[in-house]
């Protein structure tokens, strides 16, 4: 890979989810599909567990693969009313308090999800939940499982378009989030040795003021880097983000927020690594926990 000066550099994707939360691949073939597509930096990041990590470790371990594998995960905590996710990376997986912390996000998780199952059956769906489950297996039920079902039973034409009508903010299905303070989060994440990234700042559709108020308060917060380079965005979200990281002394990550193999998000797709970034696994706080 090489950046926009034609200079070689190490293609990373830092953001990526496997079954073990709402992927639809399993850890082993995650890591299988990355390497297939030359990644070289990877860190899979499933929303509020580790549970894949052992296992894509040791498909990495026991086929001698060229691959960095980086420990993450994606915690979803709450600000003014909204869903913003931390991605934590180089965690200590080992680590208690993350162990401890993650268990009571399984939790939240658990009783948001039975409430949209019940809040659906109240409007007439029926069975949601128990298909949500039966699409997240051993996995906390998410509102992506529900969207699959929702889909699958022809309640609309896609994913993208269940959330619109039944789980977007305001909609039938939608229960409002149940995460505690980015700064707890935050602290967990260095507790464990991690990096604290604030995922996706865009992806928030939050408006301009408002977006620079949760960089700064991310900042504030403890928060340590920022996703500037997503799977799919414009070249000016791109430089906007990467203005923000630097006006708010974040440094910077990237990742593709990989679920299932499409046409539109592929693991290391359009993971450009612009000259002058102060990138995260350059930083003097990265450091890969063994």
């Amino acid at each position: 890979m090489k950046d926009e000066n034609n200079t070689d550099v190490r293609l990373v994707d830092l953001h990526s989810h496997t079954t073990a939360s709402d992927g639809q691949l399993s850890p082993s073939e995650l890591v299988e599909r990355a390497i297939s597509k030359g990644v070289q930096m990877f860190a899979i990041t499933d929303h509020d567990t580790i549970d894949g990590l052992k296992e894509a470790h040791h498909f990495n371990q026991r086929h001698d693969t060229p691959l960095e594998l980086i420990n993450g995960v994606e915690i979803s905590t709450r600000w003014n009313n909204f869903d913003i996710h931390i991605v934590a990376l180089n965690v200590d997986i080992d680590n208690v308090e993350l162990a401890a912390f993650l268990v009571n996000q399984r939790e939240l998780r658990s009783s948001r999800a039975k409430e949209i199952g019940e809040r659906l059956a109240k409007a007439g769906i029926e069975g949601a939940y128990e298909g949500a489950k039966g699409y997240a297996g051993e996995a906390a039920i998410s509102r992506g499982h529900y969207a699959r079902w929702l889909a699958e039973k022809g309640y609309a034409t896609n994913t993208a378009n269940v959330f619109k009508k039944y789980l977007a903010r305001g909609k039938t299905g939608y229960v409002p989030n149940n995460w505690g303070d980015m700064a707890s989060a935050i602290d967990i994440v260095h507790q464990a040795g991690g990096v604290a990234v604030l995922a996706h700042p865009s992806g928030y559709k939050l408006s301009a003021k408002w977006l620079k108020r949760l960089v700064r308060e991310f900042k504030e917060a403890g928060g340590d880097a920022m996703e500037v380079v997503l799977g799919q965005q414009t070249i000016d979200d791109r430089n906007n983000l990467i203005s923000l990281s630097i006006n708010n002394g974040l440094t910077c990550s990237l990742g593709s927020d990989f679920h299932f193999p499409g046409s539109w998000i592929e693991i290391g797709k359009n993971m450009f690594q612009p000259q002058g970034v102060n990138w995260v696994w350059h930083s003097e706080k990265w450091k890969v926990v063994q």
